[in-house]
This record gives C-alpha cells, sequence and structure tokens, in this order.
C-alpha cells in the first residue's frame, strides 16, 4: 500500500465546506502518480518505453465527504493485473482512520505508437506488488442506461481540460458532469465508463437520464458515440 497525507483545501471544497468528487479524483489520480514515480515507473517510465496507463473505469464509494481543513490520507494499491489491464484500489481515511471514500479502478496499458493495448510486463507487476483488494461491492465495469436521454447543448474542449497525454483528463468528465446534478444531490457512489478520448477543440455533446435518485450522464461526440458514461446514485439509494 502507498499512502500519502494532506489536508483538505479551500479550493478543493464546495459551498458547504465539503470536498467535492473531481477533488477526490485528483486525490486518488495524486496518490498513484505518486506511487509509480516513487518506484520506477513514473511519467519518464512510460515516455521512454512509449507506454500510458488510461482510465477504463471508476467506481467510488463515498462515506461522507471530508470537510475544510480535515487531516486525511490517501492511499492506494494494485491487487491485480491480466494481460493489458490493471486493478486499483483507493481510500481516504480520516485522523480517526475512518474511511470516508473507498474505489475501484480498471486501468487499461496502451502502446502510444501502435494506439493499441500493450501487455503489462513482468518487471512492472513485480514494481506495484499485489495486495488483496478492498472489502466493497463491486459493481460491473459497464453502465446500462435503460431509461431515455435528453441531449443539452453541446460545449468546447479547453485547454484545461487537457492533461499529459493530450487528451481530457479522467476526472475532468466527472467535474462536467457534475454541472448537471440538481443543487444538493448528495452523491453516494459515482461510477464511469470511458469509452474513447475527447482532444481539444472536440464538441462534447451531453445527454441526461434520471431513474428516481440516479442520473446518468453520457459526454458524447457530435455523432452520439460516448466518450464517457457516468453514473450517480443518491446517497438514499444504497
Amino acid at each position: 500500500m502507498y499512502s500519502f497525507k494532506s489536508r483538505v483545501r479551500y479550493s478543493e471544497v464546495d459551498k458547504e465546506k465539503k470536498m467535492d468528487m473531481y477533488s477526490i479524483i485528483n486525490y486518488f489520480q495524486d496518490c498513484s502518480i505518486f506511487q509509480s514515480e516513487d518506484i520506477g515507473l513514473g511519467l519518464a517510465y512510460l515516455e521512454k518505453n512509449k507506454r500510458v496507463w488510461l482510465m477504463h473505469a471508476w467506481q467510488i464509494i463515498i462515506n461522507r465527504f471530508p470537510v475544510l481543513g480535515e487531516e486525511i490520507t490517501i492511499s492506494t494499491w494494485a491487487y491485480d493485473f491480466n494481460n493489458m489491464y490493471g486493478y486499483r484500489n483507493f481510500m481516504i481515511e480520516d485522523s480517526h482512520g475512518q474511511l470516508t471514500a473507498a474505489a475501484n479502478s480498471i486501468w487499461v496499458y496502451m502502446n502510444t505508437e501502435s494506439r493499441r493495448p500493450a501487455k503489462i510486463t513482468e518487471r512492472e507487476i513485480q514494481g506495484y506488488n499485489s495486495e488483496k483488494k478492498i472489502d466493497m461491492d463491486y459493481a460491473p465495469r459497464k453502465i446500462s442506461i435503460t431509461g431515455n436521454m435528453t441531449a443539452l447543448t453541446g460545449f468546447p474542449v479547453i485547454r484545461s481540460n487537457i492533461d499529459t497525454n493530450n487528451h481530457v483528463n479522467n476526472g475532468q468528465y466527472i467535474k462536467m458532469a457534475e454541472e448537471f446534478l440538481p443543487n444538493g444531490y448528495r452523491i453516494k457512489q459515482m461510477r464511469a465508463e470511458y469509452r474513447m478520448s475527447a482532444v481539444l477543440g472536440d464538441i462534447i455533446t451531453p445527454m441526461v437520464c434520471k431513474e428516481e435518485n440516479t442520473y446518468t450522464v453520457v459526454l458524447a461526440n457530435t455523432e452520439g458515440k460516448p466518450f464517457t458514461i457516468i453514473e450517480f446514485k443518491q446517497q438514499e439509494d444504497l
């Protein structure tokens, strides 16, 4: 397990002084990158070997959102590798060791030259030293859409959405999707399925479906093909 400590900053909270989902994803993402950098499998290693890890799916369960000024510990560990896929857990604990958020993530290892999946090497598997996966209710990777979708006004990908891989960062999609939730919507679980990457200048067309207390947001291209499908469940659903 790899961990680091932090304190909830003003820039990471919403109007209720609680950390938002986008900041939680950023902490998780930073934690995994810190681990990779510290074991010699970070960005320089990936660039040299023409490789990249791309997010394939998220599942994040919130027990409570940490608040402004609170001391927290963010942790991550790999629990399995399968050919081109890596599986990683995350968690955030408060200063009393209580779990505030837990997550499962699935990543795909890509060759940046061929733009095709690449086999994970034994060096990489040994470097991450797989551990037992966290005890949580694991949801399917794919997100089903059963209701009618309402298409809304599209918007362009801008420079601040882009990361070191020259496409929209996985957390940015979640930040976009949260804009279509009603005020006061308390997220208990977020799932995201990533289909293809949006790049600078693409137009993202949002489509929203509401079923009871579940919102599904599809962020698609102008032809209706999804970049990402995000599902939010409200606290009362679980």
